[in-house]
């Protein structure tokens, strides 16, 4: 999927709230085997994997995707109407400040340049029922138990600090299809997670860039994250923001982690 170069104006760019002089990241590349082979590097069962989501108009298609799906990432290029809407929605938000086993979700923000993908990652494995796919004392199992009792700037320092973490992300980074662009290239995909919560049952939007979680709405205990229910909240929903805004047709794409084939 090609997008437009990311536009400057007063919300910035893509990267704007990537504090300067940080570590940066390879990006890594919209291909559902690199983002299994990052997370069971780090520790998530093989019973686990990332499917594509060739549409969600048509129900033949979505019929090839294994159900449960525990995760929904959707990838997207940042445009100005869509800076302009973010920027709108998060202006009288307080910064989230949640920590402890009593969050509802675990929310990282990104400090790390090109990571919104494996920020995406972390919201998908560290929430709801794929959580209980997380290896006992695995690098990836630490990871979430300490980020856990961290508040988020402290948890944005761990996810720095995480060598095992960056080990990870560089050789998934040299996987994908495509030759990989350089850690200090600017770069206009953009990655959201969505999420359901085991406590109450509700669909959180996961953006490492944003203020925090959002919370966008309940679904019913029979409904997982691609259940009609749910892309009228979360994907649906976007796109329309993103429309009215006078964005146009937001062109995207959209892969699932849920059981595998094998």
């Amino acid at each position: 999927m090609a997008g437009e170069q990311s536009q400057t104006d007063q919300y910035g760019t893509a990267a704007a709230d990537v504090p300067k002089g940080k570590k940066r990241f390879i990006p890594l590349e919209n291909n559902p085997e690199v983002m299994s082979s990052l997370l069971h590097k780090l520790g998530l069962s093989p019973a686990l994997q990332f499917h594509d989501v060739f549409s969600i108009d048509d129900a033949d298609l979505l019929a090839f995707v294994p159900r449960p799906a525990y995760a929904l990432l959707l990838v997207f290029p940042v445009s100005q109407t869509y800076e302009k809407s973010r920027y709108e929605e998060d202006l009288h938000k307080s910064d989230y400040e949640g920590s402890g086993e009593g969050e509802k979700v675990v929310w990282y923000k990104q400090t790390i340049g090109n990571a919104c993908g494996l920020i995406g990652l972390l919201h998908g494995v560290s929430n709801g029922p794929a959580r209980d796919h997380v290896q006992g004392d695995s690098e990836l199992d630490k990871l979430i138990k300490k980020a856990v009792t961290l508040k988020p700037v402290a948890r944005a320092e761990l996810l720095e600090d995480t060598q095992a973490l960056e080990t990870a992300h560089q050789e998934a980074a040299n996987l994908g299809d495509t030759t990989a662009p350089s850690a200090t290239d600017e770069v206009d995909l953009h990655y959201v997670c969505f999420v359901k919560d085991r406590e109450d049952g509700h669909l959180w939007e996961m953006d490492g860039r944003r203020k925090g979680p959002l919370d966008r709405g309940s679904l019913s205990a029979e409904d997982d994250v691609l259940s009609e229910a749910a892309l009228k909240l979360g994907v649906r929903a976007f796109l329309k923001r993103e429309e009215e805004a006078g964005g146009g047709e937001l062109r995207f794409s959209l892969i699932v982690l849920a059981e595998g084939f094998d």
